[in-house]
């Protein structure tokens, strides 16, 4: 390892990178990024370039990638032979899927307003049509 005032700390990494301390210490238990080595105190000594790997998985994240996937797109990253082709596969089949969860969600938002509106806002919760519908089996 280059001499400790060229690496960070997991603090200096973490604010560096606009993530937590448990987060980075997740991310190396599940091999995001390197076990990075350590002082003979026992602190890490990241690299410079982890906050870049940092920031990849961060807006992978925002954009809907889980932690699995991410790894894979890290991988495909790393190989030289990687093809982008393979990278925009991942990417449409991410698409797919918000797309699928999007509708999921607007047919929840339906029922829920027609029952929303089904309420007469008087009464006792026993007389609640809402929860009346909770209720019934599908």
């Amino acid at each position: 390892m280059d001499s400790p005032r060229e690496s960070l700390t997991i603090g200096q990494l973490a604010k560096q990178s606009g993530v937590g301390v448990e987060t980075l210490r997740y991310y190396e238990r599940r091999k995001l990024i390197p076990e990075p080595p350590r002082r003979r105190s026992g602190y890490r000594q990241y690299p410079p370039e982890t906050v870049n790997r940092i920031r990849f998985i961060r807006r992978a994240k925002e954009l809907g990638f889980s932690l699995k996937e991410i790894d894979e797109l890290l991988a495909l990253r790393a190989e030289s032979a990687g093809q982008c082709a393979e990278v925009l596969a991942r990417a449409q089949r991410k698409i797919d899927d918000i797309a699928q969860r999007i509708a999921s969600l607007e047919r929840m938002k339906h029922a829920l307003a027609q029952l929303a509106n089904s309420c007469s806002k008087s009464g006792t919760s026993g007389d609640c049509p809402i929860l009346d519908a909770l209720e019934l089996e599908s």
